[in-house]
C-alpha cells in the first residue's frame, strides 16, 4: 500500500509517503527542493557516481514512520546537501527540512 499525505514544516508544504512493502517499509519526506529517506537511500551514488546532479537529500536508519524520520538523527548526507544547505550527519530530519523551507522563504 502507499499512503501520500501533505505536511507542513517550518510553514511550507512536504509530502510525506510510505510504501509499505514486504518486511519493510519505504520513508520519504519531500518537497521540490530535497528530500529525506529511510536507509533505502543509496548516498553513495549520488556523491561518487552522479556528483554533478546536486541531489539534495539524506538518509535515516531504523525509521519505521514518516513521525520517526522527522525525529531520527541523519546517519548520511550527500555532499550537494552539506554544501548548500548546511546539512550534517547527526541533525535530525526535521532540522534537515527547516533548513530547506528557511532557505526557500528568505
Amino acid at each position: 500500500m502507499v499512503h501520500v499525505e501533505e505536511l507542513e514544516i517550518g510553514g511550507q508544504p512536504f509530502t510525506a509517503t510510505s510504501v509499505a512493502l514486504p518486511k519493510t517499509n519505504l520513508l520519504i519526506v519531500s518537497n521540490e527542493i530535497g528530500y529525506i529517506m529511510c536507509a533505502a537511500l543509496d548516498v553513495e551514488i549520488f556523491n561518487e557516481l552522479l556528483a554533478d546532479r546536486k541531489v539534495i537529500a539524506a538518509r535515516a536508519k531504523g525509521v519505521r514512520s514518516i513521525q520517526d524520520l522527522l525525529d531520527a538523527p541523519l546517519e548520511k548526507v550527500t555532499n550537494a546537501s552539506k554544501e548548500a544547505y548546511g546539512w550534517t550527519e547527526g541533525m535530525s530530519g526535521r532540522e534537515a527540512l527547516l533548513q530547506l523551507a528557511e532557505k526557500k522563504t528568505s
